[in-house]
């Protein structure tokens, strides 16, 4: 079988790794950003399908099924994501001949929509949370939220992956937060609908793992615990879910294999419930039709393959495992690693992964490699990291060392933020909820100074090494006695900041090498893990004279300016246009999340630099001003 992939990144790599081992051939399709990703190069066949817009590539089912028949695949797996979850592309897929490797159209558009899953699930028995999802009319929605009780939770009716989501406290609030959500889901998955319900306030979000066949088996492979977020986008998850008693888990799991026997589930899919931490009262949030982000969790602890099963459903096979014969062993953490920036309030970050070395001893899920370039059009979601032990506690402490680990330098990620986290109280004893972010205070990353140490120290000691390796440069500045003074390195970061660092020949020895460190000689360039986060330096020659980059806005004080790499995405003003406080400028879109940009003050608008579908750099001048706005 020769399935083409309609998707991009880890994902893909996953699907292409397992459709390999079971002698399967794999298609790539790649918008022009991927061109020289790691998944096209290893797929056995690729083609190119439009421009980074999604819209005109990785969205656009008629591009995908042509090059379905351009390359002679036949079956197509979505992976997750993009159109994973859309009925209609299932149905296009099945009617040109080929295997849909997902469930039925009619399950996938049965829970595709909040709004019917509710339905079906209250019908099959299976608590759900109290909410509104009768109209779309504003004025309807905002009496709902009335009625129900703020805080209430507004989110989309179709797709998922936390997008457009809004919690809303106050009645003042509403119209604004409803209408992003509606914005943000009709950009993310082409249906603006939106449900209010009531928000559960110490809320874990427990998923259970179920899969189907075309014979009416309906098993279930345990369960996750996803509490840990951010912005309503998973960061850590692992399984089984802990801290619930037997007659939760027990719950959780028949309510699962119900609501998948009811619609006749016949893939691989996830049942997600919020369960309130304080009774376990657990109500369903939502059913993923289709291959889980933290599915190598579940594979941790059954040691089965997730996407083996779901080929084997797509081909019609009858299920070979009974509930009883579904085995747990151990436990399992993932880890999201993202390219954002920590320091800078988790923006968006983007650029040229110019180190990497891994920890061997752990899973390592990614769509990147030495020399990806990362951009601003698609999710932040770099790699996974994944540690399994023979119980909660080994795992973590493995997770931990693999994190100390992992050098991934050139492009700020939030590895150092996850290392921080999986040592907080409420994770190690696991008891999170889905709040745990916003009740503690995230750390700064401090250890710039004694990480530039570190890099000194791995510089000289990896410089040396290979002098020794060279008996022509070993020769250097010949002395007839050994150098026992101290040696000077320059180093630059990110930003352009200069460390000068002396260090003694006798501080080198062995220490760079009990660190996490890479060194590109070539290109001057040095890494070094520190509890964590990867600090990135770039050694300088004597020669060199480091001058900080230019203020592209410099001048412009009262201005709007992008926070980040993006893309514009709405300018609703015009120059001359009056403005107050709090009054959206600008829309930028930045890895599929929209940021709407305030004005600071009253003030008029002088200019906008930019028009919908620019792309913006961190730091330039988006929109300028008359008077205090900016």
């Amino acid at each position: 079988m020769r399935i083409l992939i309609a998707n991009r990144g880890e994902i893909a790599r996953r699907v292409q790794r397992t459709a390999r081992q079971l002698g399967h051939e794999s298609v790539a399709v790649f918008a022009d950003p991927d061109r020289d990703a790691p998944f096209v190069r290893e797929a056995d066949a690729s083609l190119r399908i439009g421009p980074a817009a999604l819209a005109d590539s990785y969205l656009d089912p008629a591009r995908l099924l042509d090059a379905a028949a351009r390359t002679g695949a036949s079956a197509v797996h979505p992976g997750y994501g993009f159109l994973s979850e859309s009925a209609d592309f299932a149905r296009a897929v099945g009617d040109a001949g080929l295997v849909w490797i997902g469930p039925h159209a009619k399950a996938i558009e049965q829970m595709g929509s909040k709004i019917e899953a509710r339905r079906i699930a209250a019908a099959a028995g299976v608590p759900t949370i109290p909410g509104f999802d009768a109209s779309q009319d504003p004025a309807a929605l905002a009496d709902a939220a009335a009625d129900i009780g703020f805080p209430v939770l507004v989110k989309a009716a179709a797709g998922g992956g936390g997008k457009g989501i809004r919690v809303v406290r106050a009645a003042a609030d509403f119209p604004a937060a409803a209408r992003e959500a509606a914005e943000e889901a009709k950009r993310a998955f082409g249906d603006p609908a939106v449900i209010v319900e009531r928000y559960v306030e110490l809320a874990r979000h427990v998923e259970v793992q179920i899969v189907g066949d075309r014979h009416g088996h309906a098993i279930d492979l345990g369960t996750r615990e996803c509490s840990v977020q951010r912005r309503f986008q998973k960061l850590l998850e692992e399984a089984p879910a802990p801290n619930l008693s037997d007659a939760t888990r027990a719950g959780l799991c028949e309510a699962a294999r119900g609501l998948a026997r009811t619609i006749g589930y016949d893939s691989l899919g996830t049942v997600e419930f919020v369960v309130d931490a304080s009774t376990e009262e657990f109500f369903f949030l939502e059913m993923n039709t289709r291959l889980q982000v933290e599915h190598p969790v579940t594979e941790a602890i059954t040691g089965l393959d997730l996407v083996a099963l779901q080929l084997a459903c797509a081909a019609g096979d009858p299920l070979t495992l009974t509930q009883s014969q579904v085995r747990f062993a151990g436990h399992a953490f993932e880890v999201r690693i993202n390219a954002e920036d920590p320091a800078a309030g988790f923006a968006p970050a983007t650029g040229t992964v110019a180190h990497l070395r891994v920890p061997p001893d752990l899973r390592w899920e990614s769509g990147v490699e030495l020399g990806s370039v990362v951009t601003p059009h698609y999710d932040p979601l770099l790699a996974k990291l994944i540690a399994h032990g023979p119980d909660r506690e080994s795992a973590r402490r493995r997770l931990a060392r693999g994190l100390e680990a992992l050098v991934l330098g050139g492009i700020p990620s939030n590895a150092g933020f996850q290392r921080w986290l999986i040592d907080r109280e409420e994770v190690a004893e696991g008891r999170v909820t889905t709040r745990l972010l916003e009740s503690c205070e995230i750390p700064e990353d401090d250890g710039a100074e004694a990480a530039a140490g570190l890099a000194a120290r791995a510089w000289i000691d990896a410089r040396d090494a290979a002098r020794t390796r060279d008996p022509w440069s070993a020769l250097g500045g010949f002395r007839l006695t050994p150098s026992t003074g101290t040696r000077a390195v320059a180093l630059a970061d990110r930003e352009g900041r200069v460390r000068e660092i002396e260090i003694a020949a006798t501080e080198v020895e062995g220490v760079s090498r009990r660190v996490a460190s890479s060194v590109d000689l070539a290109r001057r360039s040095v890494a070094v893990n520190l509890a964590g986060y990867t600090h990135t330096y770039r050694t300088l020659s004597r020669s060199e004279r480091w001058a900080p980059k230019a203020d592209a806005g410099h001048g412009a004080a009262d201005a709007t300016r992008a926070p980040f790499p993006a893309i514009v995405t709405e300018t609703p003003l015009r120059p001359g246009d009056p403005v107050s406080a709090g009054d959206v400028v600008i829309v930028i879109e930045a890895m599929k999340m929209l940021h709407s940009l305030t004005a600071r003050g009253a003030g008029r608008i002088a200019e906008v630099r930019v028009a919908v579908g620019d792309s913006v750099e961190s730091g330039q001048i988006l929109v300028t001003f008359d008077g205090d706005a900016g």
